[in-house]
């Protein structure tokens, strides 16, 4: 074992490598893009340079004379597109040139397309596009003028049911000690390595995409809604995707275009979105602002907690995370009121981006929390202690709960008793040192899935499932699964998924894949086992150190395979989820949803160091400790963790897409000048892995680790930074101009 493979501890499995690690590592692994297909053409987006206002011409006369040029796509020349109605996790109602027509709602929206029979020619055909506006005054961001509000609870039924807990206002104004903060943080884009591209190919009226997708199943129907075609008519291959956390789960624009595109000229069609285009043509982080009123006693008892967001959408649409769903449940606050406000704003429509619900909300939590154990002169672990239980406000159990446990790990390897709790009295010569902490939380959740498994005499097995590989690992962990539960090394185990044509899965979102994949794996081999089992006079279904003698019980059976295919419906699940998930419609309970609360829990540590003169800010180390239950492989799960602790610095620190307020126009849109860390940004970084046992949450007890370790650590940092300078920033990023008091 060894520190990238830590020793399992109880209740985890082997840390197995990648069983697709050397495809990926030698360039054989194969992502959408690098499918060939005969004699391609080549598209080029065409997209405004407003952010509001309406198209008054458009002459397209030298773009067309550019040599190789086939066609130019404009809302008056796509053609008959269907209109798919706004959904989170689906399209949007600016998903097709001809619904918007001349109206132009963000800059960078997609006004035309051209095709070519070449890249080169197509992008030239492009840029000499002439298109004139009739131009309006956009309202970009917070503060503007022309903005609109609006409650999720009216268009959105999930909104309706916030929680609401006792009399919370009451609670706050007669406590002894209360505080009432704001908080912001800014708008995030993602940036894939793998960029955004779609290639369709249509043969005797069946239509191929090669695209990098989160859900298969979702592209598949959607964009046959989209073209008013049968969705077995298409199909969808990706069986390797680099790069998304949310930016490749929905349905894109694109992909009609480009499939319209392909059908008319009879050809197929190759469309790579650029960097930049990539920041308006898909979803992003929506920027949020929130206010934070908390209550307690002198003993650190909280009696009252009010969390207000405000978030950022398009005009179009009403997308919402409304994350106070998972800030007023992580304590037993003793009354809760939360709130949820839309505003519209002249923007593309924001999406998922990793833990799109609670990183924002739980930023403002966290850091308010750090506010709280300030004013109350506690140790901040002291204030969360007194505020733990297994209940919460409205009443609801918690399945499990180990959040605790973690602070006293984390703090253990931190060396958190060492530090003075006075702001700026921790130095190492000229660099001021702070040390934060803060919580993560993530809600655990579950979709209904399906799998065929097939287990041959000489034991070798293939597991088929339309799952995704967005980079997490999912094809070891199933192959991992599979041959625990049949008793067979994982190299006997073939993995294939990331295809329409194989039984559906849900979205590979919202941490649930591994314990929707696994749950209905699981069940395909105690299945294969009961017959083998049964063939040899044997019991002991889904046991593998009861299972049979596979050579005898096939040769029992006269067959050289056993093939089945298998449902999962979690408990509370609809009756027909299965028949939704094949129309691309997945549904995921669990979190707060459910009988009890599921969620995965975790504490993170962070030192930062700050020049005395300069403010120039350093993360010296960082600790997190998580309990997610059941973790099947520690090697890809310590990866998870490490790449979303590094994340989550990242938002703290350097992340923000800078907006243009006069043109409501992104100005950053390239990795040049949109930050991230590099290496020298991150020096060590530890991972905990906390014991837990959760037979309630699915089959598996898996809790998922995806999205949870870059939840609390911006929190954690600015805390840090707090304690080391005496200065408490609100509003992320946090640079050292703000550090200029």
């Amino acid at each position: 074992m060894s520190r990238a493979a830590p020793q399992p501890k109880e209740n985890m499995g082997n840390p197995e490598p990648r069983i697709d690690g050397r495809l990926k590592v030698t360039g054989e692994a194969r992502y959408p893009s690098d499918f060939a297909v005969a004699n391609p053409a080549y598209a080029f987006l065409i997209t405004s340079a407003i952010s509001k206002g309406r198209i008054a011409s458009i002459d397209l006369g030298d773009s067309i004379a550019v040599p190789g040029v086939l066609d130019i796509f404009t809302h008056e020349t796509i053609g008959k597109l269907n209109e798919v109605p706004f959904a989170p996790g689906g399209g949007g109602s600016i998903s097709s040139m001809q619904e918007m027509g001349p109206d132009i709602h963000f800059d960078g929206q997609i006004i035309g397309m051209v095709v070519a029979d070449t890249y080169e020619a197509a992008r030239e055909a492009a840029y000499r596009a002439k298109i004139a506006y009739t131009e309006g005054k956009p309202s970009g961001t917070f503060d503007a003028a022309g903005l609109t509000e609006e409650e999720p609870s009216k268009v959105e039924e999930r909104a309706k049911k916030l929680p609401q807990a006792g009399g919370a206002d009451a609670a706050i104004a007669a406590a002894p000690v209360s505080i009432d903060v704001r908080y912001g943080t800014p708008t995030h884009h993602h940036n894939p390595i793998e960029l955004f591209t779609t290639t369709c190919v249509w043969r005797d009226g069946e239509l191929t995409v090669y695209e990098p997708s989160q859900f298969v199943y979702g592209l598949k129907n959607t964009l046959a809604q989209k073209l008013g075609i049968d969705p077995e008519k298409v199909h969808v291959v990706s069986p390797f995707v680099g790069g998304a956390f949310g930016s490749k789960a929905q349905f894109s624009p694109r992909t009609g275009f480009v499939a319209a595109a392909a059908r008319k000229l009879n050809r197929p069609v190759k469309l790579v979105v650029t960097r930049d285009q990539g920041f308006s043509v898909q979803t992003y982080r929506a920027e949020t602002r929130h206010r934070i009123r908390i209550g307690a006693e002198n003993d650190g008892k909280i009696t009252g907690f009010s969390h207000e967001g405000w978030e950022i959408t398009s005009r179009p649409d009403p997308y919402s995370v409304a994350g106070v769903e998972d800030s007023a449940r992580l304590y037993s606050f003793g009354a809760v009121k939360t709130r949820v406000t839309l505003v519209h704003a002249d923007r593309n429509t924001p999406g998922f981006m990793r833990s799109p619900p609670v990183v924002p909300y739980i930023y403002a939590l966290e850091s308010a929390m750090d506010e709280l154990a300030v004013k109350l002169n506690m140790d901040p672990i002291e204030l969360r202690r007194r505020n733990d239980g297994m209940v919460d406000a409205t009443g609801k159990q918690w399945s499990s709960r180990s959040l605790m446990k973690c602070y006293d790990e984390a703090a253990k390897a931190f060396g958190w008793d060492k530090r003075n709790a006075q702001p700026g009295s921790m130095r190492d010569g000229e660099w001021l040192v702070g040390w934060g902490c803060a919580s993560a939380v993530y809600p655990t959740h579950v979709g209904a899935s399906s799998a065929r498994v097939r287990l041959n005499a000489n034991g070798h097995a293939h597991v088929q499932i339309a799952a995704h590989e967005i980079g997490v690992g999912i094809n070891t962990i199933v192959a991992q699964v599979a041959a625990e539960r049949l008793g067979i090394p994982v190299s006997a185990v073939t993995v294939e998924t990331g295809d329409s044509s194989l039984p559906p899965s849900p979205v590979a979102g919202g941490s649930n894949q591994s314990a929707s994949c696994c749950s209905v794996v699981v069940k395909a081999c105690d299945a294969i086992l009961d017959k083998l089992s049964h063939a040899s006079g044997t019991t002991g279904s889904g046991d593998n150190s009861r299972a049979p003698d596979l050579s005898a019980a096939f040769e029992r059976l006269h067959v050289g395979a056993i093939e089945e295919y298998a449902e999962f419906i979690p408990p509370g699940g609809k009756p027909d989820a299965l028949a939704q998930l094949y129309k691309g419609r997945p549904t995921l309970g669990g979190g707060s949803h459910g009988e009890k609360l599921m969620y995965a829990l975790g504490a993170e540590f962070v030192e930062v160091r700050v020049h005395a003169r300069t403010r120039e800010i350093r993360v010296a180390r960082i600790v997190g400790a998580f309990a997610a239950g059941r973790i099947l492989n520690p090697r890809t799960a310590r990866s998870q963790y490490m790449g979303a602790m590094i994340w989550g610095i990242s938002s703290a620190l350097h992340e923000a897409t800078e907006i243009d307020r006069r043109n409501a126009r992104y100005t950053n849109d390239n990795i040049a000048e949109y930050l991230i860390p590099v290496n020298a940004d991150i020096r060590d970084l530890d991972v905990i892995f906390v014991p837990e046992k959760d037979d309630f949450v699915n089959p598996v007890g898996v809790k998922g680790i995806g999205e949870l370790g870059n939840v609390g650590t911006a929190a954690a940092v600015a805390n840090a930074v707090y304690h080391a300078t005496g200065v408490r920033v609100r509003d992320l990023p946090i640079r050292l101009e703000k550090l200029m008091v």
